[in-house]
């Protein structure tokens, strides 16, 4: 054998050494790999730095078998099963709620840390509501070994809102939000699509019903046409006519912050876009704001992208954002009655930062922590 180069290890030497930090890196599970969600997952996970050993995909047993490509490999899903956690350290779920509420469980009696997309335990006092740009810290606190991602509508605003609550003090929020049909899965995007082709290249929209009218029996999971119109309605129905979504943005805006008593009021619209959801943001601070002040903190926010020059006709709209990982941030202005209060409009991918990237950041979190 030739000899290795004084200070330089030899290639057996360098095999080891890979094979040590390998092995030193914690494995991580992605329950639901085959969905829209755990699609993106994948690419984010291909993308970002390599700080997982395994990662085993997990789906339905319908699922099974499929190979899918993760950091460049093919990798076979494997049926969703109690044997499917074995040696696992960190399980990232996005399945439906029921499935989450019997299958998590399961995941941490078997010694993973979980980090769940569904709502199924977002507001359980005894699980951190996590976004690492606003409240990395709570993610250390877990009794019941869970770790909840927002909802995609709270996650697409709560970033830029964090920075500006460290600065000025959030005091009450009002937002309208205009939301993908993506929000609701594969259905929601195949409707919009199937309705689009129904009215495009017709004059249809012009009278009342006439769109209803054409796309008959399509409106798949929408309680209303989807395609030239939007829908006020996002969710599933509540108390006194409030909506699920509505619900959430209130219920997790509060948790995030650690405001139990914050007013927040929101009323969701489901508008004919495939992906990126959008807010109009009414946030009244406890001390005065100003524009230059608010531009200033929401452009050295780390996951903010300032976009914010009407005179040039820049701000965010869905079509430039979606793909992208950051909150956007445009049409900063000071209300004209209140000194204390900002308007502004926001943009994320409820796909990426409002749902899988969030996630992959929290997985981040824990990897670190594990490995020490």
């Amino acid at each position: 054998m030739i000899p290795a180069e004084a200070g330089r290890p030899s290639l057996a030497d360098t095999a080891g050494a890979d094979a040590r930090t390998a092995r030193n890196k914690p494995h991580l599970a992605v329950v639901g790999a085959t969905g829209a969600v755990g699609s993106v997952l994948l690419g984010i996970l291909s993308e970002r730095a390599d700080v997982w050993g395994e990662i085993r995909l997990i789906a339905s047993p319908r699922s099974a078998g499929r190979k899918l490509t993760v950091r460049g490999e093919e990798v076979e899903v494997v049926a969703l099963g109690e044997d499917a956690f074995d040696g696992i350290d960190v399980a990232m779920f996005d399945v439906p709620d029921e499935v989450a509420a019997q299958w998590v469980p399961v995941a941490v009696s078997k010694g993973a840390v979980v980090v769940d997309n569904s709502g199924a335990f977002r507001m359980d006092p005894d699980v951190p509501l996590v976004v690492p740009e606003v409240n990395a810290h709570t993610a250390r606190v877990r009794p019941r070994g869970i770790i909840a991602n927002p909802n995609c509508t709270t996650l697409s605003m709560i970033v830029a809102l964090g920075a500006l609550h460290a600065e000025y003090g959030l005091s009450e929020l009002i937002v309208s939000s205009y939301q993908a049909v993506s929000g609701v899965g594969k259905a929601g995007v195949d409707t919009l699509r199937a309705q689009l082709s129904a009215v495009c290249g017709t004059e249809l929209g012009a009278k009342p019903g006439d769109v209803r009218r054409a796309v008959g029996d399509t409106l798949g999971p929408f309680p209303a046409p989807i395609a030239l119109n939007v829908v006020p309605w996002a969710g599933t129905l509540q108390e006194d006519g409030w909506s699920s979504e509505e619900l959430k943005v209130r219920n997790e805006t509060r948790k995030i912050l650690g405001m139990p008593e914050l007013p927040v009021t929101a009323t969701c619209v489901r508008v004919p876009v495939l992906t990126t959801h959008s807010l109009a943001v009414h946030a009244r601070f406890e001390n005065e704001v100003t524009v230059a002040g608010a531009h200033e903190i929401l452009a050295a926010a780390p996951g903010v992208v300032l976009c914010d020059d009407p005179a040039e006709e820049e701000y965010p709209t869905p079509s430039d954002v979606v793909g992208t990982d950051p909150t956007w941030v445009g049409r900063v202005r000071r209300s004209l009655d209140d000194l204390r209060a900002l308007e502004l409009f926001v943009c994320g991918d409820n796909l990426r930062k409002g749902a899988a990237l969030n996630a992959a950041q929290i997985g981040e979190l824990l990897a670190g922590e594990l490995r020490k």
